[in-house]
């Protein structure tokens, strides 16, 4: 996955909101409340999410998947694809899109009612 297709795919989930900032990374957000972001690891692009407890045991003992450096040092389960292998474009949509669940998951009710979630 490149970082257009990283875009496009957030973009493509209900009510995503996009700012770069973090030295130009690309931010995606539900609800203001983070749940994928696009940065940069030795010139390629980094994919961060958020992943549930065993998740953030088992995906880092993949080559190219690390605790994503600043979140998961504060102690947050969130992971970063940063180099091939990794994960396949597949896998990756599938855990932005777990990520996104989480998030929506965690707003109040009638904040998902407001957004239509």
């Amino acid at each position: 996955m490149n970082r257009d297709e990283f875009n496009s795919f957030c973009q493509s989930l209900p009510q995503t909101t996009h700012v770069v900032q973090w030295g130009n990374s690309d931010v995606w957000k539900v609800a203001g409340k983070l749940f994928a972001l696009c940065g940069w690891a030795d010139d390629e692009p980094a994919f961060t999410f958020k992943v549930t407890p065993l998740a953030f045991e088992i995906l880092p003992d993949l080559d190219g998947v690390r605790p994503a450096p600043y979140l998961a040092s504060r102690g947050m389960k969130w992971v970063q694809h940063y180099k091939s292998p990794g994960l396949s474009d597949t896998e990756l949509r599938n855990h932005i899109t777990y990520s996104y669940d989480m998030i929506v998951a965690a707003l109040t009710k009638k904040k998902r009612a407001e957004l239509g979630l």
